[in-house]
């Protein structure tokens, strides 16, 4: 069989490997399970030029796409015979390759603002919210329309978060933003209630403590709560809503003018401090009820428990910790972005070792720091970092190369999640938000 191919070329003098290919994509994308001889020397273009045809043998209207290949749960980045000679993978038997699309993301649309992009929340499905070094937050469609400006902070703003995740309705949406002016801040919006140009809104509820610069910010899974965490070394937890018993409240009255509405607005202190790290505390994470993580530049990460406010565990990394996330198998994988170009997971659940289990890496720049890290809300084996050199990666743990790199940004890339299963967007430095489509991952 002779296949013209972009990457290795079938020659008849090719070692030949039975191989058979499957597949859990529906029809039309099934090929025939019968075993096939192909040359050993193909990479993953030469298969998916092999499949595309054996595809169109059995539809004359199939059209061709890429596709990626995974042998023994590992995706092929290089040729077949250096794959199976790497993992010494026997040629006697015949070799099963499962094939999956290729992701081919969609560059979208980028909302400018004024000034860097640092913060990004796109775990509502009915809007994205931002955070900028103009001490503003905002709060953005699908259509790319900005519909509310958050003003109050006197600062940079360093994170936001969604905390009342109503995606059936829009109305009393609320959010979170933590900022360099040492306060944390508490929204809450209508999204029917929009004007043009955007609608400014000032806070519900200002939450002071914080002795230095807020880090980070994110809620507890019922809302009922927010965790912030500071360069005053500090992890700090608060009421989101508005109780009698809320430490410190202060009833403040708001003046009314032509952008904002009268009304009351809040002060109150943290419940409670957890105590521990010796540096900057730059993320926070409370993927569950009871517990919380964090990652500081005293290059460790801690799990706290709430109810005792004592930390559980502390893994060192090695470097200063920027970013951290918990999902993968389980959801109970932390990714941590460092300040080198390496993407860290870690385990905790294995008891007597604390060394990351996966190290990504695809930059050879030192300074290409990863600001963010982010799970798939769905899959275990997907994960974007955010990186210094503009670039925001889509990662398989399959593989030790990423899947996609998607060039998001001018300058260096701040901030990046997921907006739904299959867009990514992300904030950077060339103060732009930036999203990208079609990142569908298997």
């Amino acid at each position: 069989m002779d296949i013209d191919n972009d990457g290795v070329a079938a020659e008849e003098t090719s070692n030949q490997v039975q191989v058979r290919f499957v597949t859990k994509l529906n029809p039309p994308y099934k090929v025939p399970q019968s075993s096939i001889s192909i040359p050993a020397n193909l990479n993953r273009h030469g298969l998916s030029i092999l499949v595309n045809n054996l595809l169109e043998a059995g539809n004359e209207e199939w059209k061709p796409e890429p596709f990626d290949f995974l042998i023994n749960s590992e995706l092929l980045r290089k040729t077949l015979e250096a794959f199976l000679l790497d993992k010494d993978i026997s040629t006697e038997k015949v070799l099963e390759i499962e094939y999956i699309k290729t992701i081919v993301p969609r560059k979208g649309e980028s909302s400018l603002h004024d000034d860097w992009v640092s913060a990004v929340d796109g775990s509502n499905p009915r809007y994205i919210l931002t955070g900028c070094y103009d001490t503003f937050g905002r709060v953005w469609t699908a259509s790319g329309a900005c519909t509310h400006i958050l003003d109050g902070h006197s600062g940079p703003i360093t994170s936001v978060c969604s905390i009342k995740k109503n995606a059936e309705t829009k109305t009393n949406q609320m959010v979170a933003t933590a900022s360099k002016d040492m306060t944390l801040r508490l929204w809450k919006f209508d999204l029917d209630d929009t004007v043009d140009p955007p609608r400014k809104i000032v806070a519900s509820k200002i939450l002071r403590g914080h002795t230095a610069a807020v880090q980070s910010v994110v809620a507890d899974p019922s809302g009922e709560m927010v965790c912030s965490s500071s360069w005053d070394c500090s992890i700090r937890l608060w009421y989101t809503n508005v109780l009698e018993t809320d430490a410190g409240l202060v009833s403040l009255k708001r003046r009314k003018n032509e952008d904002n509405d009268e009304g009351t607005q809040y002060e109150c202190e943290a419940l409670t401090t957890f105590v521990g790290h010796t540096q900057c505390v730059s993320a926070v994470a409370w993927p569950q009820k009871g517990t919380v993580y964090s990652g500081s530049w005293d290059y460790s990460i801690r799990i706290w428990d709430v109810d005792t406010g004592k930390d559980s565990s502390n893994i060192f990394s090695g470097k200063v910790i920027n970013s951290l996330d918990i999902g993968g198998e389980g959801s109970a994988l932390i990714a941590a972005g460092c300040s080198d170009p390496v993407v860290r997971v870690w385990d905790p659940r294995k008891p007597g070792t604390l060394s990351s289990i996966f190290q990504l890496s695809s930059s050879k720049n030192t300074n290409s720091w990863i600001s963010s890290c982010k799970w798939h809300p769905k899959s275990w084996l997907h994960l974007i970092a955010a990186s210094h050199d503009g670039k925001v990666r889509l990662w398989d743990l399959r593989s030790t190369y990423p899947v996609a790199e998607l060039a998001s940004h001018n300058d260096k890339a701040l901030c990046a999640d997921w907006w739904g299963d299959d867009i990514v967007i992300s904030g950077g430095a060339d103060s732009k938000l930036s999203r990208v489509n079609g990142v569908s991952v298997q």
